[in-house]
């Protein structure tokens, strides 16, 4: 995956972890972003970042599945942040394998969580990927 695949992912990561603090729009999450300007983005993070958005109920349903030892709602935020985009692009983007997913929401977890959630991040991504209901949308993407 490209340094630039990365990049529009953190990014997405980091505008998708804002919006669990708050209640605006993502139009006006994205406008607070470029006006703060710590970071940037482009038009491929904020698609990302309204597909995740537009699936979280999905995504939290399948993060439930998988997460025996937290509920969602006990989840921290960076993480949930990570996990919804790694399923997300697991079972939707078709440019984006399984384990690539993966290591890609490790390497955030690594980056902006305490050292424990790469534990959890990696186990719940690694049961998910063991599923049959990936193994269904790897077919699904081809």
């Amino acid at each position: 995956m490209s340094s630039s695949r990365q990049k529009v992912r953190e990014a997405a990561f980091l505008l998708s972890f804002e919006k669990l603090f708050r209640e605006d729009s993502l139009e006006d999450i994205f406008k607070f972003a470029r006006e703060v300007d710590d970071f940037t983005f482009n038009a491929e993070a904020e698609e990302l970042v309204r597909q995740v958005e537009g699936k979280k109920d999905e995504l939290d349903e399948i993060v439930a599945m998988f997460s025996d030892k937290r509920a969602v709602n006990r989840i921290p935020r960076v993480n949930l942040a990570i996990l919804r985009i790694a399923i997300y692009e697991a079972m939707y983007d078709k440019r984006v394998p399984v384990n690539v997913a993966i290591s890609e929401a490790v390497r955030l977890t690594q980056m902006y969580a305490l050292e424990p959630d790469v534990s959890f991040v990696n186990g719940v991504l690694g049961s998910f990927s063991k599923s049959e209901y990936v193994k269904n949308e790897e077919e699904d993407k081809r």
